[in-house]
């Protein structure tokens, strides 16, 4: 197996391991030890794939060994205590999947709903179905809700608990329980949609799997609910932003600005649908953050030049936006727009007023946006500090060298 053949078992390893780990916790109830097994079943499939080749049916390959492994840790805490439950004897017995049941069924949606239980708090939920179903790390979530890694830890930890004492049926939710995990659902794919589209840490800038696995999820939400205008708004959304993913990159993976990529290289039957869908569900009438943000998307993906942004518009619409989400980015960027159409003494008082309620507080978006407002301003110094102190802050390599670069660029008098 060479080189791009690890790599693409690799990604498919990622892709179906919330597929792996729904089927594991549907047939055992048992989250943390689902995850368990299916961890175990990962590098199993890690070690082994690359020397024997991929098998002809990875999914139930996972789902196999993983059951077998869960079987055997049953099996020996039964005998290590002396006793056989009942729940115990059926485990032993009858779990192990045959590979015919296990081929056709992706249970990722399910296990979505489920990890945004109701006896779970909004926070937990989602954190919870990051790390089951996104595959990001305890780092990576902590980093998105802005808490430290030790929490975010204690947070999942006390989530899986809560989901395996709850007894909860894995299954869709029923018409009752829909709305309110809806929101917690949209959320997570949101999140996970933003970590491909900008990873918070390593090499790469863009981690597309987990975009394209967001957008599939939220696409099969949405042949779901088609009427929900915050599903199709959502999918819009992604659409929109993922059609420049190919312009954000370099030849040697440096980041490209918004200002200075190729429009020409935008996928424009994706802004097409993007369109399409964002149009149907601002029809209905409630309009929610995920349509107004795909409508700030529309204006940039509209615009043929980056000088021909109706910035008045995206001011417009991200004021409307402030006031139903307390989102600290939100606010980040309404501060941009208002740069962008009252000169840049308003953005820059915008970003103070942020940095004083501390809600970005040593985040390397907050130094970087006010080093582009500073050097709109003229003050080449204070711009230069900015971007090193963001250059700093962040643990995305390709944001570090171009936030670098723009330093070294003003300190040359470019």
């Amino acid at each position: 197996m060479n080189g791009q053949d690890i790599g693409d078992a690799g990604q498919q390893l990622r892709q179906l391991a919330p597929q792996v780990l729904g089927a594991i916790i549907r047939r055992f109830r048992d989250f943390a030890d689902a995850e368990d097994a299916v961890q175990e079943a990962l590098i199993a499939a890690a070690n082994q794939w690359p020397r024997e080749g991929v098998p002809e049916n990875p999914r139930a390959w996972l789902i196999q060994v993983a059951s077998r492994r869960l079987t055997d840790h049953i099996r020996s805490e039964t005998a290590r205590r002396r006793r056989k439950t009942a729940a115990a004897l059926e485990f032993g017995e009858t779990v192990v999947p045959e590979v015919e049941n296990t081929t056709g069924r992706d249970d990722t949606l399910i296990l979505l709903f489920m990890c945004c239980h109701s006896a779970l708090s909004s926070a937990s939920a989602i954190a919870l179905t990051l790390r089951a179903v996104g595959g990001l790390t305890t780092v990576e979530i902590a980093r998105a809700f802005l808490v430290p890694e030790s929490t975010m830890a204690q947070r999942i930890s006390r989530a899986k608990q809560t989901v395996k004492a709850s007894g909860a049926p894995f299954r869709l939710p029923t018409s009752e329980e829909w709305t309110p995990r809806l929101r917690a659902v949209l959320h997570v794919l949101y999140l996970i949609f933003n970590e491909g589209y900008t990873s918070s840490e390593g090499g790469d800038l863009q981690r597309p799997e987990l975009s394209r696995e967001a957008m599939r999820l939220t696409r099969a939400l949405h042949e779901l609910q088609p009427h929900d205008p915050e599903a199709g708004g959502l999918l819009a959304l992604m659409l929109l932003t993922d059609a420049r993913r190919t312009a954000r990159t370099g030849e040697h993976g440096e980041l490209i600005p918004l200002t200075r990529q190729d429009r020409t290289q935008w996928d424009r039957d994706a802004i097409a649908e993007g369109v399409a869908l964002l149009t149907g569900a601002l029809s209905r009438g409630a309009v929610g953050p995920y349509q107004l943000q795909a409508a700030i998307a529309a204006v940039h993906d509209e615009a043929a030049r980056a000088e021909d942004t109706d910035w008045p518009q995206i001011l417009a619409l991200y004021d409307l936006l402030a006031r139903m989400s307390e989102n600290p980015m939100v606010a980040l960027n309404q501060a941009i727009a208002a740069a962008m159409v009252h000169g840049p003494a308003a953005g820059l008082a915008g970003l103070d007023a942020l940095e004083k309620e501390g809600r970005l507080a040593g985040h390397h978006r907050l130094f970087a946006a006010r080093a582009h407002l500073l050097e709109l301003g003229g003050d080449r110094e204070s711009a230069i500090a900015n971007y090193r102190a963001a250059a700093d802050r962040t643990a995305s390599l390709p944001e570090r060298n171009y936030l670098l670069t723009q330093a070294a660029r003003l300190r040359d008098g470019g």
